[in-house]
């Protein structure tokens, strides 16, 4: 496992935040040593931490975490990518000595599918403020032991005693653990549930119950991205109005030109069929409404709509927008479903966007046609 400080974009951590602590990789025998001299190092600086670790040494990740909560921090969930790395990967030699030589490197923040594994949750409890984008993962699975012996070739009867109090020391320690840091005892319950050879995926139900996450709205900055397609992407999660359940939902910003955009807007698809609509404000006089009918890939809506540049830029300029889904049952009454929504990142990341868009022309109509299902793939 790896610390170091990363410095990014304006805003890249949060609004007024450049600079973050990196915290990656396997947790292993002597991580919490380092750890404690990586954060005398930096002393004072209060910077967020980003966790990416498919797990490890639990007693170490333990350790870890009673570290933590010796002082304020927040912790999150994201994959750092370090630009003085250039080419080589992220977990080979070359970069890793770079992560390792105490400089403070250049980076971009990455929550899609970063992964908080194993023991990799535990060590997050520690900090007192656990933010858990909700494109991220987190996974937990029943301990492992494994015993050492000496002085001979053990017996099968020795191997399975000593496993069998491996797993009750490690319950006794997770239990008191998860108990200080606030967390709620059913994380350990579900755990016990799921073999070590197997992972289980918390919901975001889940993360918000057993007390890592409470928040009931998650929303992420706005992302560029250039697999395949380029595209500017955010994503939000929001407990339902009515029970526990959590709902997310998704927008993307594609261009055609650097002139004309579509925005699309994903959700799961509705168990009641009824006529919708969907907006957005734009800071304009009057809303802007999502094409209709929307397109229903694999048990999902996905509702697009045309913009211009002036359109996209004015929405850019605002701190927030106006989001609203209205529903028509079939005697007619409505339900509005209003949002405000962060524009952070979108500037920057709209920029990025322009810089990969096609010159101005113009857009056969079945080329136009196609955006929604170009969208769900």
């Amino acid at each position: 496992m790896v610390f170091y400080v990363a410095k990014g974009a304006p805003d890249a951590c949060g609004r007024g935040c450049d600079s973050w602590i990196a915290i990656e990789g396997q947790v292993d025998s002597g991580a919490a040593l380092r750890f404690r001299k990586f954060l005398r190092q930096i002393r004072d600086r209060n910077l967020p931490m980003y966790f990416s670790s498919p797990g490890g040494n639990l007693d170490q990740a333990l350790a870890m975490g009673v570290m933590l909560r010796e002082r304020p921090v927040v912790a999150r969930v994201a994959r750092t990518v370090v630009k003085e790395c250039g080419f080589e990967a992220q977990n080979g030699e070359a970069c890793l000595k770079l992560k390792q030589s105490g400089r403070e490197l250049h980076g971009d923040l990455w929550t899609r599918g970063a992964m908080c594994n194993s023991a990799c949750p535990y060590l997050l409890l520690g900090a007192t403020t656990r933010e858990i984008a909700p494109d991220t993962v987190l996974a937990v699975h029943s301990p492992k032991v494994v015993a050492h012996f000496s002085g001979g070739v053990p017996t099968q009867q020795m191997r399975a005693a000593a496993t069998e109090r491996g797993l009750e020391r490690a319950d006794r320690m997770l239990s008191s653990y998860v108990l200080k840091m606030g967390a709620e005892s059913e994380l350990l319950d579900l755990a016990k549930t799921v073999n070590f050879e197997s992972m289980h995926v918390l919901t975001r139900e889940e993360i918000a119950r057993f007390g890592i996450d409470r928040r009931v709205f998650v929303e992420t900055p706005w992302t560029f991205e250039s697999n395949g397609r380029s595209m500017v992407r955010k994503v939000a999660v929001a407990k339902s109005d009515t029970g526990g359940s959590y709902r997310t939902l998704q927008w993307r910003l594609f261009c055609f030109t650097a002139a004309q955009f579509e925005l699309d807007f994903q959700r799961q698809l509705p168990a009641a069929s009824t006529f919708s609509t969907v907006s957005i404000s734009s800071g304009g006089p009057r809303p802007l409404s999502f094409a209709f009918p929307p397109a229903k890939p694999q048990g999902f809506e996905i509702w697009g709509l045309r913009m211009t540049r002036a359109s996209v830029q004015s929405l850019a300029d605002l701190p927030q927008f106006d989001f609203t889904e209205t529903s028509f049952a079939p005697d007619g009454r409505g339900l509005v479903r209003p949002g405000k929504f962060s524009t952070e990142g979108l500037a920057g990341a709209l920029d990025s966007l322009l810089a990969t868009c096609p010159a101005q022309k113009d857009i056969a109509p079945a080329q136009a046609n196609r955006s929604q299902d170009s969208a769900a793939k």
